[in-house]
């Protein structure tokens, strides 16, 4: 293992560095500093990826940083890269966590103040201390949550099959090198270059990694929150400047919303940018987005806190930022409303299943779910490929319903959390309702997919007529005169999320033979697509009990 070194740019410098904690475990950090005289505000950024790769896939290299005047310091987390102990995932780092900042605002090269930073796993690490531990000085989470469950693994009740199997598969492969298992390693990683993963997940999981954070995850119950972990930052923490960067085509966006409103309640002013970003790809600009947020909290001679809470978002169809006015729950401000409407023939003529803005719905429509072809997933924030996405070839399919508005006369912006609300039942005892928002040109030969959702109901309660919701992920887009909204339906998002066997009998997966064809019938009567602000959060959606 190498203790130092020097890189082209001869004005920055690392070296190794090692915590040992109270319980005798030694972390290894990696630390990046300039060369020359003077004491240093310090970046930190704790995760599990090992040291050497520091984020660089979303993040400027740690010389970058520290030739702007930081000392940076990359910490493997207990049980991965070179540090020592057992990786226990989330439950291990409030303790750790703490340890490293005291121990970081001690360094002969630090000046003492202390600012975090880190997306996904190391965006979490930065919010978990132990009670009474002095906050540092600026916190910047991308991309994370605190609720295991609802930020990190489930939406509407459905397992998130594509992304926890490939993360969870990612710690195993790390586990298997640590522990010089080569053949492990490999199997592991030909399983998402050949796409098995999608089949053999859960198998390679209890082989390769039986103890990790995604397979506890995945036997736990995807339908309650009972057994499920949310973590609790400290309130002094939440009081701090905090910047939150996130992207409308990423899963953890509500964890963010989540965490913006915690620290708006704690006191705190927040600033949260979202824009046109996945988990792993972001806009060029972020990277100046954080130096300006850490130059002005660290490197000026008085403690500075945030003026107010900001909230800025990117609008994904005019391509700007704009402003999102972030309301109170007890916010009286109106919201859109449409109604679905269809004589029957919604799945099979693209033209008849409407929806009409401040109209009551009407009609009943029929959508079969065959597991031998489920309906793909495309684009959005939870499959292989997030993003924006044409999606009129999976509307073409016989066993997706759509409803499309008349062309607008005036512009519509949209900006909030869609919600579809309707009445609706299951002839076996358990289906998923999959939801996608879309824009229709005004050729009507294109329909560009800004926002999907999905509602996983398992039981006898699937049997009986009741109204069932859906909240889509957040969304900022325009509508221009011409262009039409449409709302499409499905029984299955493959492989964003696993395909419902139709019954509680075995657990959602992929496709198999005791897998059932499931029918849904939508009651349009008083259906309803709704437009939410943004406070009210994406809860637990499963509304399919008896109100």
């Amino acid at each position: 293992m190498c203790s130092e070194g020097q890189i082209n740019d001869r004005s920055v410098y690392w070296r190794d560095a090692s915590l040992t904690l109270t319980d005798g475990v030694k972390l290894v950090a990696r630390l990046w500093l300039p060369k020359r005289e003077g004491t240093w505000p310090a970046l930190l950024m704790r995760q599990p990826y090992g040291r050497d790769i520091a984020s660089t896939v979303t993040y400027s290299h740690p010389a970058w940083w520290a030739s702007h005047g930081y000392l940076v310091v990359i910490q493997d987390v207990r049980g991965q890269g070179d540090s020592e102990g057992q990786f226990n995932g989330f439950s291990q780092e409030a303790t750790d966590t703490s340890q490293t900042h005291a121990w970081v605002r001690a360094l002969p090269e630090c000046n003492g103040r202390l600012g975090t930073y880190g997306f996904s796993y190391q965006g979490l690490t930065q919010l978990l201390a132990e009670s009474g531990t002095p906050p540092p000085d600026c916190l910047a989470p991308a991309m994370a949550g605190v609720d295991e469950r609802n930020h990190w693994s489930c939406e509407g009740g459905a397992y998130w099959w594509h992304i926890g199997l490939a993360w969870g598969l990612q710690l195993a492969a790390l586990q298997a090198r640590r522990r010089g298992n080569e053949e492990g390693w490999m199997e592991l990683r030909r399983s998402l270059e050949d796409g098995s993963y999608l089949h053999e997940g859960p198998a390679l999981l209890k082989r390769h990694d039986p103890q990790g954070m995604a397979l506890s995850w995945l036997n736990r119950s995807s339908q309650s929150d009972n057994g499920w972990t949310v973590h609790q930052p400290l309130k002094s923490w939440l009081r701090k400047p905090m910047l939150l960067i996130g992207g409308w085509w990423d899963p953890h966006l509500n964890g963010l919303l989540d965490l913006y409103q915690q620290s708006s309640q704690a006191g705190g002013s927040p600033e949260l940018h979202i824009g046109p970003a996945t988990h792993l790809q972001w806009w060029p600009e972020t990277q100046q987005l954080l130096l300006r947020f850490f130059d002005r909290h660290l490197q000026t001679s008085q403690v500075s806190t945030n003026q107010k809470r900001h909230l800025r978002g990117w609008n994904i169809t005019t391509n700007q930022w704009q402003e999102i006015t972030y309301t109170t729950k007890n916010s009286s401000s109106p919201i859109s409303s449409w109604g679905l409407s269809s004589k029957g023939l919604a799945c099979l003529d693209p033209s008849e299943g409407i929806l009409q803005r401040n109209k009551q719905g009407s009609g009943l429509v029929h959508v079969v779910h065959d597991p031998w072809r489920p309906v793909q997933a495309v684009g959005g924030h939870l499959s292989p490929q997030p993003g924006l996405v044409e999606r009129s070839a999976v509307d073409q399919r016989a066993d997706v319903a759509t409803f499309t508005s008349q062309a607008l006369q005036e512009s519509l912006q949209l900006n909030g959390i869609p919600s579809l609300q309707l009445t609706m039942q299951s002839d076996q005892p358990g289906f998923d309702l999959c939801v996608a928002l879309s824009i229709v040109n005004r050729s009507q030969s294109q329909a560009k997919q800004i926002s999907t959702g999905v509602l996983r109901v398992q039981g006898e309660s699937a049997l009986r007529l009741l109204p069932r919701m859906v909240l889509l992920q957040p969304i900022l887009a325009d509508l221009q005169p011409g262009e039409q909204l449409r709302l499409s339906i499905a029984g299955a998002a493959w492989p964003a999320i696993g395909v419902n066997p139709g019954h509680d009998q075995q657990p959602c997966g992929p496709p198999s033979a005791h897998c059932k064809v499931v029918t849904l019938t939508l009651q349009l009567y008083g259906s309803k697509l709704l437009l939410l602000p943004l406070d009210s959060g994406k809860m637990n959606n499963d509304f399919s009990q008896e109100p």
